[in-house]
């Protein structure tokens, strides 16, 4: 089994929040330049913590805990973004209704993702119905379209300037993660020649979302249509719970298999992460020295003499 460090990260507006145990630590470059750093307590949004740990029940709440805090840090770090005066203007508005915002957009991504990437590709595929009669080769069929919409909207998203440099800090929250669980201090040299993908990537987690849910489609078959898109969303916490405990298993294992397993994830995150310059690799730093001692992570790794 590899040695992991169990860090979580997400790349955000100019920033990276890094994650472990129960504190979380989010990094920015603000306007002027520096390093604006906050460091909080994670808050779980479920209370009973049988949700978030038990295996295959785990992965869909740890996945609506995902969304939450990247909402709640998305819009942190946008406040950081502002200006002086639109911060001013920021802190006067009610605590209530901007958590009711995020409430709003993390429900609205979650029906939006769920609607594009497994009822579309259902839709589209019925309309070819009459010219396929064979169940299980309209669902692998969909399955591929699944898997196309997905990487075309990566590839429209990353048009756009301030996610290209999201895409850099995500490269940057990779290369630290990879840099201390390859066993090398944790220096802008050093970070910058480690890898930027990684195998506990949320990436890899929707790609073996878009996977899994090909194979139990194929075991479950409905003519249908209302049925199959019921089908669609019943299965969605059991797809999502398999995806993570295979993610979970690819994060700490070298076996060839799923080295095998992983490689599409891994190269689905050539999209999604880029090179990060040096001033981004030391906000990544920054967040995660303030979370995690990496020196004594490194020493505890070293054989005894």
């Amino acid at each position: 089994m590899k040695r992991t460090s169990n860090i979580g990260g997400q790349a955000v507006l100019e920033g990276i929040m890094m994650r472990h145990g129960n504190e979380y630590a989010l990094a920015v470059r603000t306007p002027q330049g520096e390093i604006a750093v906050e460091k909080h307590e994670y808050q779980n949004f479920f209370k009973s913590k049988k949700l978030t740990t038990t295996p295959f029940i785990r992965g869909v709440f740890n996945f609506i805990e995902s969304m939450i805090m990247g909402v709640k840090t998305l819009m942190i770090s946008a406040n950081y973004a502002m200006d002086e005066d639109e911060e001013e203007d920021k802190t006067e508005k009610s605590e209530k209704k901007e958590k009711l915002m995020m409430t709003i957009t993390t429900i609205v991504s979650f029906v939006l993702a769920i609607g594009i990437f497994m009822v579309l590709p259902y839709l589209l595929m019925n309309l070819v119905k009459p010219f396929i009669a064979s169940y299980a080769i309209r669902t692998i069929i969909e399955g591929f379209l699944r898997i196309g919409i997905f990487v075309c909207y990566i590839l429209l998203v990353s048009r756009m300037e301030d996610i290209q440099r999201t895409f850099m800090y995500h490269g940057a929250e990779h290369k630290c993660i990879n840099c201390i669980e390859d066993g090398k201090e944790l220096t802008v040299e050093n970070v910058r020649e480690s890898s930027r993908q990684h195998k506990r990537c949320g990436t890899s987690f929707i790609f073996f979302v878009l996977i899994i849910s090909v194979i139990l489609l194929l075991l479950i078959p409905v003519e249908s249509t209302i049925m199959r898109i019921v089908i669609r969303l019943a299965l969605m916490p059991v797809i999502a719970g398999i995806s993570y405990e295979l993610l979970k298993l690819a994060g700490r294992s070298e076996n060839p298999i799923i080295n095998l397993v992983s490689k599409p994830g891994l190269a689905i995150q050539k999209l999604t992460t880029k090179e990060p310059d040096d001033s981004m690799i030391e906000v990544a730093i920054r967040a995660v020295e303030e979370v995690f001692d990496w020196r004594e992570f490194l020493d505890e790794g070293k054989p005894v003499s």
